[in-house]
């Protein structure tokens, strides 16, 4: 089994920080890609950041020169540090996670973590 469990969401003001964290854990082999993606109310499920297992970085455009992603693949963690936070970033923030497991160690497929709430309001 493989377990996503993301951390560190809360209410915050517009224009403050808030940093979340995510560790993977279980019978892993291999992680490809981790990242964050959120939903709004009535909203679907969007892309907020990526970063590959070589440290290369995706962003939404809505989140550039605001968030910043990062990994540490010998912790199978994954953080978002979230700057400059605006009431449109609230939402729910999914851990995700491409990897493989030793019974299928090349065949990868996508994790989710239970999701943390964020909301940006004064």
């Amino acid at each position: 089994q493989v377990q996503l469990v993301e951390s560190g969401g809360g209410l915050v003001q517009p224009g403050g920080s808030l940093r979340l964290s995510c560790a993977a854990s279980g019978s892993i082999f291999s992680i490809n890609n981790m990242g964050w993606y959120r939903q709004a109310p009535g909203k679907e499920r969007e892309l907020v950041a990526l970063i590959s297992s070589i440290g290369l970085t995706t962003y939404a455009d809505s989140v550039k020169d605001r968030f910043t992603v990062s990994r540490d693949s010998a912790k199978n963690t994954v953080s978002l540090r979230m700057n400059s936070l605006k009431p449109e970033d609230t939402g729910v923030y999914y851990c995700y996670a491409h990897l493989s497991t030793p019974s299928r160690s090349n065949w990868f497929r996508a994790y989710w973590g239970q999701g943390t709430q964020v909301t940006v309001s004064s």
